[in-house]
């Protein structure tokens, strides 16, 4: 509490005055536009945000158990049935990144462009 008591808004005030007024009016305008600019952008970002909604999307992985009396048959079976879903995935992702790459050659032709 000992600080609070010491604390005097119009002695702040005073003293911010006396401050400003041994500054050059120049300096005065720089530091508004400043505290102006940064509050400005504190605000956006802070407005911006608000506005990102990303729905909480839960990442389940889903572990199988297996009998511990499978057949070598019933194993290999399976694989053949894992097999087909693995190369579809890596067919899609392949098209993905061959689709990924084609977005960054385009930007590179444009920049080569401008000499970049």
């Amino acid at each position: 509490m000992s600080f609070f008591a010491r604390f005097a808004p119009l002695r702040a005030i005073n003293d911010l005055r006396a401050y400003l007024a041994r500054r050059r009016p120049y300096e005065v305008a720089f530091l508004f536009v400043a505290i102006g600019l940064t509050t400005l952008i504190v605000t956006l970002i802070a407005n911006d945000s608000k506005s990102i909604k990303i729905p909480y999307k839960r990442d389940i992985i889903y572990v199988e158990q297996w009998r511990a009396d499978r057949t070598l048959a019933e194993i290999r079976a399976q694989q053949k049935i894992d097999a087909v879903q693995r190369a579809k995935d890596k067919a899609e992702l392949e098209r993905l990144q061959k689709k990924r790459q084609a977005e960054f050659k385009a930007i590179d032709d444009k920049l080569k462009e401008y000499g970049f």
